[in-house]
């Protein structure tokens, strides 16, 4: 794994660190779903999709706290959310990144997470595949911004690769969401 050089570390207020910071929060999200569908539904494909969201958001927010680590910077920062994403080129302000609740991109709100907590059976599924689907494409629109701004290689590496893998996920979740129900 490359670690940068001392004194080319990203700062505080970079965007590699805002990315950090939020992408744990979004991941942590995306895995509290997952465990809610991986304790309710009965569809093996659905419970796989869950169990590698689990193992891989999981792992690679133990990276990205390891980045703030070595960088030398706290694991929360001084400015809100998704601020990292305004005066870098990669939107125009703060308030254009965040959901209509105030959230991050793709983050479900809090009565959402209600409802799938309290859903079962092909309500549930179709509730975790729906959420998931808009969990991800906030995911990939904040690695695609990282990766429009940033040169440090570990955070290019890592943000491509959430942007395909989830890219990917998404593909299967829509392909899920719209196929016919069994009889």
């Amino acid at each position: 794994m490359f670690w940068p050089r001392e004194g080319s570390a990203p700062g505080d207020l970079s965007p590699e660190a805002g990315f950090a910071r939020d992408m744990q929060i979004h991941h942590a999200q995306a895995v509290e779903m997952a465990f809610i569908i991986r304790e309710t539904t009965s569809d093996p494909i659905l419970r796989t999709i869950g169990y590698d969201i689990i193992t891989t958001q999981e792992q690679q927010s133990g990276q990205m706290a390891a980045w703030l680590q070595a960088w030398g910077l706290p694991a929360t920062g001084t400015r809100p959310s998704m601020t990292w994403m305004t005066g870098h080129g990669t939107h125009g302000s703060v308030t254009q990144t965040l959901n209509a609740a105030g959230l991050m991109p793709g983050m479900a709100t809090p009565a959402q997470l209600d409802e799938l907590r309290h859903a079962s059976g092909a309500a549930a599924d179709r509730l975790f595949l729906t959420l998931m689907i808009a969990h991800h494409r906030g995911g990939v629109a904040m690695a695609d911004a990282v990766l429009a701004v940033t040169e440090q290689r570990q955070v290019r590496q890592l943000a491509q690769a959430i942007a395909t893998s989830q890219q990917a996920e998404i593909e299967q979740m829509t392909q899920m969401l719209h196929r016919e129900p069994a009889a």
